[in-house]
């Protein structure tokens, strides 16, 4: 396995690559992760099972999105692929270090400028991508509150109910959600889709995001969810709304655009995210 993965990244960059040294690094919960090294280079290498390969190449199309953009640093992409019997994605290593208080703030700063670009029309993105484990649809809409109560809202209520876990008439939640947007005309922006403090890092006290779920969207719900699990620094707020003021009426969307994410801890770990996702409802809708 190693050494297609050497092989595939030597193809990728045209070099001579040789797997020296692996080490298992700790803290994801959907991938195996790596570090490679050899030939005085090292490499950051996610496995999975072989059929999860489509799950690596939609991150790594979102990576090079970002990328793209400018604004906020995340880790270059090798080359991703199959062997015998895995799937792997192979990134830029990048030795992550400690919090840093202006960290947070060029992060706020950064967001605030990605955010602010606005190429796109609609809603959406070229191709469905996952959140965590779950299937993102992420199909072209030109209107915001068609495309969050159906594409996000009602899309975990029914993952959810094919579980057998129900939170009332889905056709009634979806709608009372496009009702409550309808007033809301955001710019469509493009988003990390999955923003909260385990997808963020530093390096050389500049931030570093990854794990990215994107899309083109609403511009506040990756403020929300930056709230919801770990709270960010308040500087990061501070320095986000210096460059790129929320409009008003946030307050009252964040915990909409939150149970979208809460309804997928719900759908992915069951518990207490179940209870937690049913007073949201009530509270949004009844």
């Amino acid at each position: 396995m190693w050494q297609a993965i050497a092989d595939s990244i030597n193809s990728e960059l045209d070099i001579d690559f040789k797997v020296a040294d692996k080490t298992q690094l700790t803290g994801g919960d959907i991938n195996l992760a790596f570090k490679i090294s050899g030939n005085g280079r090292d490499f950051f290498v996610k496995l999975n099972q072989r059929e999860q390969l489509e799950q690596f190449e939609t991150e790594a199309l979102g990576l090079r999105t970002l990328r793209q953009h400018h604004c906020i640093r995340v880790p270059d992409v090798i080359c991703y692929g199959q062997t015998i019997d895995k799937a792997f994605l192979v990134l830029e290593y990048l030795p992550l270090l400690k919090e840093s208080g202006s960290g947070w703030q060029q992060l706020g700063q950064q967001l605030a400028l990605l955010h602010q670009q606005h190429e796109q029309a609609m809603f959406g993105f070229d191709w469905d991508n996952a959140v965590g484990r779950t299937p993102q649809p992420n199909k072209w809409q030109s209107n915001w509150s068609s495309f969050f109560s159906e594409q996000r809202l009602g899309w975990q209520l029914q993952l959810l109910l094919e579980q057998g876990f129900g939170f009332g008439n889905i056709d009634y939640l979806v709608e009372q959600c496009r009702q409550r947007l309808a007033h809301h005309q955001p710019a469509p922006s493009l988003l990390h889709g999955d923003l909260w403090r385990g997808n963020v890092g530093f390096i050389a006290g500049s931030p570093v995001i990854f794990d990215p779920a994107c899309y083109y969207g609403d511009q506040e719900t990756d403020v929300a969810f930056t709230g919801l699990f770990g709270r960010f620094p308040d500087a990061f707020y501070q320095y986000y709304q210096q460059f790129n003021k929320l409009p008003d009426g946030f307050e009252q969307r964040r915990d909409l655009y939150n149970l979208y994410h809460v309804l997928n801890h719900a759908y992915l770990f069951r518990g207490s995210f179940l209870v937690q996702a049913q007073e949201m409802i009530k509270q949004q809708f009844y």
